[in-house]
C-alpha cells in the first residue's frame, strides 16, 4: 500500500477495485453507491472538467486516471495538463479516432491498414440507397459509442432499413455501414505514453448476445485471455503493422496518445486480420480479465506514462501465466435478489444493480454485472466460472452458456 491519492474519472468497477488495493485513497467521478465499499464516490458530472479539476486540486490528488469517454471528449486531459496536474489518458484530439468511429475508419484507410469495406452517411436517403443494393450481412452502427443499442448485424435490406431509420430518428448525425467479416474476433491492448508502447495481452471476444453467435451484436458479452487462438507470429505482425503505425501517425501530427489503447480485429480463415475499431480504454466486459493478468503496480505504470518516464522505466510489462475468463450477466426483469454473492470466488464487477436496506443486491432489467474467474488453465477457469454462475442463479438471469464449453 502506498500513500498516493488517486482520482478515477469513469465508473470502471474493476479498475477502481484494483487501484484501491495499492492506493491510500481512491476517489471516483461520477461514482456510485456500488463503489463505496472500497472507494469514495464524488458527485460531479463527467463533462464538468473544471469542477473535476477543482476537486483534484483541493484534495491534493497525485494522479488522475481517465476511462470516461464523455470526459475524454470534454478534453479533461488538456485541462489538467494546462494546470500542471498529473493525468493518465488521451487528449480529445489524440483520442478522436477511438471515440468517433467514422474518423477511426478514415484513419485506418489512410494508413492502409486492412478494415472491412465501409460507408459513412449523414443523410438517410443516401444510406438507404446504399443498403438497397448492398450485399449482406452488413453491420449498421452509430458514429459514437452509446449505452443503448448502437449497432446491428443485418442479414437483409428490411432489417437494415428499419435500424438505420431508427438511428437517424433518434438524432444520430452520422451512421457507419460496413461489411460483416467472419472469423475469430479479438482485441489487442497496449499501454503507451504516445511514443513507446508495450502490449498487455490479447483478448478473445464474444460479441453476439446468444449462444452460437445468435441474437443481437453488442460491444461484448464475454471474453478470455490470453487468446490462444491467435498465433504468436500474428500477434507480433499485428503490433508492428497496426499498433505502431497508428501511434506513430498520431505522434507526427503532434497528438501523441497517452493511455491504454484497444484495437478490435478479426482473424480470418486465411490467418490474416482485418481491423474493426479502436477502444480508448479497457472495456467493461474484459477489464477484469486484463487486470488479472498484470503483475505490475498499475499506479506506478500509469504514472510513468503520464510523467514521461515510461520508456526509461519499462521495457515490458510483467504478465503472469494465468488464464482468465469473463461473462456478462444480464436480467430479463427487475427486482430479484441475486443470491450467494459472498460465496463466489470469481471477481464481480457491478454495472447496473441496486442494494436494498438489507444489503442484498437486486437485479435490474438489462446488464447487471461481469463475472471473471482466473486459473492456471483456461479449462479450469471456465470450470470455476460455471460453478459460481450456478451459485448466483436468479429468476430472469441470462448469459452466454457456450463460453463455458
Amino acid at each position: 500500500m502506498n500513500d498516493k491519492k488517486i482520482l478515477l474519472v469513469g465508473n470502471s468497477f474493476a479498475l477502481a477495485r484494483r487501484l484501491s488495493q495499492t492506493a491510500a485513497k481512491v476517489y471516483v467521478v461520477p461514482g456510485s453507491e456500488l463503489l463505496s465499499d472500497f472507494c469514495q464516490p464524488v458527485d460531479i458530472r463527467e463533462d464538468d472538467v473544471f469542477a473535476i479539476l477543482s476537486f483534484a486540486v483541493k484534495n491534493n490528488i497525485d494522479l488522475t486516471i481517465v476511462t470516461s469517454e464523455i470526459s475524454m471528449k470534454a478534453d479533461i486531459v488538456s485541462v489538467f495538463a494546462d494546470n500542471q496536474m498529473l493525468i493518465f489518458g488521451p487528449t480529445a484530439q489524440s483520442a478522436n479516432f477511438a471515440l468517433c468511429k467514422s474518423f477511426g475508419k478514415k484513419f485506418l484507410y489512410k494508413l492502409h491498414i486492412p478494415t472491412p469495406r465501409f460507408g459513412i452517411y449523414e443523410k438517410l436517403p443516401l444510406a438507404l440507397d446504399y443498403l438497397y443494393n448492398a450485399d449482406y450481412p452488413l453491420v449498421v452502427r452509430c458514429d459514437t459509442n452509446s449505452y443503448g443499442k448502437d449497432r446491428l448485424c443485418c442479414t437483409n435490406f428490411q432489417n437494415a432499413k428499419i435500424f438505420t431509420e431508427e438511428l437517424f430518428l433518434r438524432g444520430e448525425n452520422k451512421v457507419v455501414i460496413e461489411e460483416y467479416v467472419y472469423g475469430h474476433e479479438f482485441t489487442m491492448y497496449v499501454v503507451t505514453d504516445g511514443y513507446h508502447a508495450i502490449p498487455l495481452t490479447t483478448v478473445a471476444n464474444y460479441k453476439f448476445s446468444q449462444d452460437g453467435d445468435g441474437g443481437l451484436l453488442t460491444k461484448g458479452v464475454a471474453s478470455f485471455a490470453p487468446d490462444y487462438k491467435l498465433p504468436a507470429d500474428i500477434q507480433v505482425d499485428f503490433f508492428n503493422t497496426v499498433i505502431l503505425p497508428v501511434l506513430s501517425s498520431l505522434q507526427k501530427r503532434g497528438n501523441p496518445y497517452i493511455g491504454i489503447l484497444g484495437v478490435d480485429a478479426v482473424l480470418t480463415g486465411d490467418d490474416k486480420f482485418t481491423v474493426l475499431e479502436f477502444k480508448p480504454f479497457l472495456q467493461d466486459f474484459d477489464a477484469q480479465v486484463v487486470l488479472n493478468l498484470i503483475d505490475e503496480n498499475i499506479i506506478e505504470l500509469f504514472e510513468s506514462c503520464a510523467n514521461g518516464s515510461f520508456a526509461d522505466e519499462y521495457e515490458d510489462v510483467l504478465i503472469n501465466d494465468n488464464c482468465a475468463v469473463s461473462c456478462l450477466v444480464s436480467s430479463k426483469i427487475d427486482g430479484n435478489v441475486i443470491p450467494n454473492i459472498d460465496l463466489v470466488d470469481s471477481d464481480i464487477s457491478f454495472l447496473n444493480v441496486v442494494r436494498n436496506n438489507y444489503f442484498e443486491y437486486i437485479s435490474k432489467k438489462g446488464d447487471n454485472f461481469v463475472l471473471t474467474a482466473c486459473a492456471k488453465t483456461l479449462s479450469r477457469a471456465k470450470s470455476y466460472l460455471a460453478d459460481d454462475l450456478k451459485l448466483l442463479n436468479f429468476d430472469g438471469m441470462r448469459y452466454r452458456k457456450d463460453i463455458l464449453s
